[in-house]
């Protein structure tokens, strides 16, 4: 018999689903068939049922975090079993063994992550039997007896689990040596926190506390505009003042001038200039750019994306979740005709039916084998369902899926843009830009009938002008404004900033020619990365923004210039294991330059700790703020830290602000901001504030232009926060 070792529960109730087969004692048992002549038993993983050990278990003298016992290198790397997880190790190691059982067959997400969870137990069981792998895409009846029909030989995808141990094991090297390097030479400086560095969590963080920096050193400065009415003969529109094509005037006396020069002047119509613009369907989603498009529309973080994906797999309606790949094989292409038959059944999806193109087979914009490496683009399977049977979020992900796919069926979306010249006076010339789609094409699938289409600013609808035409001004003013800062990154931002790396592309059709290697973690990993910084205390998202905290800076700040913060490094890291993947780089040798980066990493630190400068942060603020174990725990925001203003609770900290710890039993609403005018108020602030003391001397207040040192204090008569100078 075959022994199947699936890496979750429910994914080995659905391999098994297709054959008649019964559960019995946490084992599913499926029955002779064609496919299974003597019948198969199905087991499974739940998730990491194995981990890497620490350092205490290789050698006692590692369990004290000293910079004595660093670099930390174990001559053979280790696995064993998750405390907790010893029962169903158990439970696999038994059927492993069992004398019927004389073949294996991995069963884990067709994915390096999968490879490796699977084989890790298979060889902790100490398997000496034949294995064979199931290579699937999708969970669907079809996928799946497929899927066992054609197994792979298990050499066919050993490399891919040396690139996963690869990964992981120079993973830790990194995080545990730079990880103890740091907290220890911060420790001497008076900062007693854990600070926990890692081979992609520090350049995600070192890119965000840039854009932060870009933002605290932005000096915004005025500009003016100078606006027009043109009246052509009952022909009314609008057009703003340029020179060269820059439209901002810097010095406000300068554009009220030209504002009075232009008063009732006759004008004239210098050039008008039409482009017609052609806009291609959206791409296939692969997983970043659907977290990307899920965040923009509904704010969900990419975890909480990838984690309803997987559910919408795991019910077998869509592709393998986790996929690079913004393509689909010709295989896949031919069952879409089926697929899109069965979709326009459906309510949700019915307006867009006919389709004005009835297939995309030949169209290398979707279908190109040798851009699907291990999975082809997330897509709907043949097993089509109704979003209003699913739960909400699952609905709008589903649908969002589907609607990629069916725009793919649709032609280019064409727009015409008119841009026309004035002249007043024949000396200040007005630019007007216009624009009128021809063709709403793709764009109809995802048109919002309930919503006003946007218009940019210094569009509008133009009336029908030519050349020489005779008009004059109707009406002219200035507008003032200001410089704005560059904006902070969405979560749906940072996961296509680690795609690419730190390079700042947005563009969908841009992005496509970056190979998929150059970015920051893996599809799989990138959400949890994001997890991870939050976990830790380097960042907060607030209202979907993402901002680097006090702690988040400093790190960042002592790193310094050290290739643990550099994207590229990293970017050529993740070349490198996918090499191993392929077969075409030595996992030994890559080991072996971890190492030598490991005992890099720890002698820049203490190379660079010698002028470290924490002149500018709330050093008191991160120390309040700090774990109080390694483990990453939030205890310090459990502790009250006075008596609320309003009713009869404690205040506590709740992440992003101070509120009342009655609020779920008595809805007291009594808040205090964590942030005033752009400085962290420390908790033993907040505790003088509740005391009715005035805190320390706070620097840097910023208001506007302004930057200033103040005190706070708590008014009983206002009931406010308030300033307090010497």
């Amino acid at each position: 018999m075959k022994l199947i070792v699936a890496e979750k529960p429910d994914q080995g109730a659905k391999l098994a689903a297709p054959f008649p087969h019964k559960k019995t004692n946490g084992i599913i048992q499926i029955e002779p068939n064609e496919i299974f002549p003597s019948g198969a038993y199905v087991t499974w993983a739940v998730g990491h049922l194995c981990e890497l050990i620490p350092p205490e278990e290789y050698d006692s003298k590692w369990k004290k975090w000293t910079m004595d016992t660093l670099p930390i290198i174990p001559k053979r790397f280790q696995h064993r079993v998750v405390k907790t997880r010893w029962k169903q190790f158990n439970k696999v190691k038994e059927y492993v063994h069992r004398q019927d059982v004389d073949e294996i067959i991995i069963a884990g997400d067709a994915e390096r992550e999968g490879e490796a969870i699977v084989r890790i137990i298979l060889l902790l069981c100490k398997n000496n039997k034949p294995m064979k792998r199931l290579w699937i895409s999708s969970l669907t009846k079809k996928a799946v007896e497929h899927g066992f029909k054609n197994l792979l030989k298990e050499e066919d995808t050993r490399n891919i689990y040396y690139e996963a141990i690869s990964r992981a094991c120079a993973d830790w090297l990194v995080g545990i040596n730079a990880s103890r390097a740091y907290t220890l030479l911060l420790q001497k400086k008076g900062i007693s926190d854990v600070f926990s560095t890692g081979r992609v969590q520090t350049p995600t963080l070192a890119l965000i506390v840039k854009r932060e920096e870009e933002i605290s050193n932005f000096k915004s400065e005025p500009f003016w505009e100078v606006n027009a009415k043109f009246d052509f003969e009952g022909k009314k529109f609008t057009g703003k003042w340029h020179k060269d094509g820059e439209t901002r005037i810097k010095d406000k006396n300068l554009a009220e001038k030209i504002m009075q020069f232009c008063k009732q002047k006759q004008s004239e119509i210098m050039e008008v200039k039409k482009d017609r613009k052609e806009y291609q369907p959206p791409f296939l989603f692969n997983l970043s750019s659907l977290q990307a498009t899920a965040n923009k529309l509904y704010r969900y973080s990419p975890k909480k994306t990838l984690d309803i994906a997987q559910k919408l797999y795991l019910k077998g309606i869509i592709s393998y979740p986790r996929s690079d790949s913004n393509f689909v094989t010709k295989g896949e292409a031919a069952q879409f005709p089926d697929t899109l038959k069965k979709l326009s059944n459906i309510s949700t999806f019915k307006e867009f039916f006919p389709l004005p193109i009835d297939s995309i087979y030949t169209n290398k914009r979707y279908v190109n084998e040798k851009k699907v490496k291990d999975h082809y683009a997330i897509i709907p399977t043949e097993q089509v369902t109704n979003p209003s049977k699913l739960q909400e979020e699952e609905a709008k992900i589903y649908s969002l899926i589907v609607k990629r796919l069916i725009a793919a069926h649709y032609n280019k979306a064409v727009v015409d843009v008119t841009t026309v010249q004035t002249i007043v006076d024949h000396r200040a010339t007005f630019v007007s830009k216009g624009k009128v789609t021809v063709d709403d094409g793709w764009r109809r699938v995802f048109s919002e009938k309930s919503k006003p289409k946007k218009i940019n600013e210094g569009e509008q609808e133009l009336p029908t002008l030519q050349e020489g035409e005779q008009g004059f001004v109707d009406n002219v003013t200035v507008k003032e404004s200001k410089t704005q800062p560059p904006k902070r990154y969405t979560e749906g931002d940072l996961i296509t900033l680690m795609k690419t790396a730190g390079k700042h592309i947005y563009d969908e059709q841009l992005i496509k020619v970056l190979n998929s290697t150059e970015g920051l973690g893996t599809e799989a990993t990138r959400a949890g990365i994001i997890g991870v910084l939050k976990d830790r205390g380097y960042i907060q998202v607030n209202k979907n923004q993402v901002y680097a905290t006090d702690k988040g800076r400093l790190l960042i700040n002592v790193v310094g210039e050290s290739i643990l913060a550099s994207p590229e490094m990293t970017a050529k890291w993740e070349q490198r294991l996918t090499e191993i993947g392929d077969g075409k780089a030595s996992a030994k040798v890559f080991m072996e330059q971890a190492k030598k980066l490991s005992e890099k990493l720890i002698e820049e630190a203490i190379h660079g700790s010698a002028s470290w400068d924490f002149n500018g942060f709330d050093i008191e603020n991160i120390i309040d703020n700090a774990t109080s174990s390694k483990k990453w725990g939030n205890s310090s925001r459990k502790s009250p830290l006075g008596s609320c203003k309003k009713c009869d609770g404690k205040l506590i900290d709740k992440g992003s602000f101070y509120g009342c710890s009655q609020y779920t039993k008595t809805k007291c609403n009594f808040t205090l901001s964590k942030k005033i005018l752009g400085k962290t108020i420390s908790q033993s602030n907040i505790k003088k504030l509740l005391k009715g003391e005035k805190t320390d001397i706070i620097k840097g207040f910023k208001k506007g232009e302004k930057v200033f040192d103040a005190y706070l204090i708590w008014n009983k008569d206002t009931n406010q926060v308030e300033f307090k100078f010497n």
